[in-house]
């Protein structure tokens, strides 16, 4: 990753000037990827951006795996979650997969008594929460249990 991020830049730029915005590089790792199963067309996504305390940090990725994950494969429509970890900022992204936007949206009260739980019990702060509609869905990147 470190050793491409010079080629990596050129097309950084250009999307970013595509999409009339201003490239961040920004390392995020991968905590968590569990897929229920592959998602198909009209999937959307539900993303949160988490910042944590750092010595709460290791214990909210725990919590997910352990509380958040289980309970959002339980809802319908699941197709599969990611948490994704910028460790040295402290700031997550957690993100969950539906089969349709109907299913998100059924999702909505469910999945925001998850993140208020979350957010309480391990004094996370919550950057935003947005909705898409799911454009590229088959990322080659192994379960991370």
């Amino acid at each position: 990753m470190h050793a491409s991020a010079e080629q990596m830049m050129p097309m950084h730029r250009r999307a970013a000037q595509i999409l009339d915005g201003s490239p961040i590089d920004n390392l995020w790792q991968i905590a968590v990827m569990h897929r229920g199963h592959r998602s198909g067309p009209g999937a959307c996504v539900r993303a949160t951006w988490l910042k944590a305390r750092p010595e709460q940090f290791e214990r909210a990725i725990d919590f997910y795996r352990s509380d958040v994950l289980p309970a959002t494969e339980e809802l319908d429509g699941f197709c599969s979650a990611s948490l994704l970890v910028d460790p040295t900022a402290a700031r997550a992204v957690a993100s969950v997969t539906y089969d349709s936007l109907g299913a998100m949206k059924r999702s909505t009260d469910a999945t925001g008594s998850l993140r208020t739980a979350m957010l309480r019990d391990l004094g996370l702060d919550q950057d935003d929460t947005a909705e898409f509609e799911l454009a590229l869905a088959h990322l080659r990147v192994t379960e991370v249990p």
